[in-house]
C-alpha cells in the first residue's frame, strides 16, 4: 500500500524528515534502511535534515555525494546518509562497508544506483514535483518499514 503526502515547501519536506524520525523513534527501531528517491533538487537532502535535526542532530548535514557516506552519531545508534549516484553497480557497495552498515539507520539517496538494493529496503520515500509544491509517495517493503509507515501517518493525521 502506497500513503501519498503533499509537501507545499521544503519546510513541509523538512517536517516529514522530522516526522520520519518521531516514528523511528517511537518504534525504537534503530536497525533501518530507508530508501529516498527523486529526480535532483527534489528534497531528498531536505527530507534528511529534518530527519536529523529532529533525532537532535544540530551541526550541518551536508549532501554527501562526494564523500558518498556520512555518519552522525547519536547516544545509543547511528545514522548513515549515503548518497548513491555516482556508484556504476551494486558492486561498489562493498567498499563504502555497506555490510558494516547492518546495525544502523540508513537513509539512502539514490539506491537505484545499486541494482537489487532498492527492494531489499525497510521503507521506500519517493518525492517528485506536483503543481503546488512536491509529492511524497511512501511505500513499506518490510514488516518494520510497514510499522514505520503506519506510524508516520498516525502522526501526520
Amino acid at each position: 500500500m502506497t500513503h501519498s503526502l503533499l509537501l507545499v515547501d521544503a519546510d513541509a519536506t523538512s517536517q516529514l524528515g522530522a516526522r520520519l524520525a518521531t516514528a523511528v523513534l517511537a518504534e525504537t527501531q534503530f536497525t533501518l534502511s530507508v530508501a529516498l528517491q527523486g529526480d535532483l533538487g527534489a528534497g531528498k537532502s531536505t527530507l534528511t535534515r529534518g530527519f536529523l535535526r529532529a533525532m537532535g542532530h544540530t551541526g550541518p548535514v551536508p549532501s554527501p555525494t562526494y564523500t558518498l557516506l556520512e555518519p552522525y552519531a547519536f547516544d545509543g545508534f547511528t545514522v548513515n546518509h549515503l548518497d548513491l549516484y555516482r556508484l556504476a553497480d551494486a558492486s561498489e557497495l562493498e567498499p563504502l562497508g555497506w555490510r558494516d552498515l547492518d546495525d544502523s539507520i540508513r537513509l539512502v539517496e539514490w539506491p537505484e544506483r545499486a541494482a537489487g538494493l532498492l527492494e531489499s529496503l525497510d521503507l521506500r520515500i519517493t518525492l517528485s514535483w506536483a503543481e503546488e509544491g512536491r509529492s511524497a509517495n511512501v511505500v513499506a517493503n518490510t514488516p518494520i518499514g510497514q510499522a514505520i509507515r503506519d506510524r508516520l501517518f498516525r502522526i501526520d493525521h
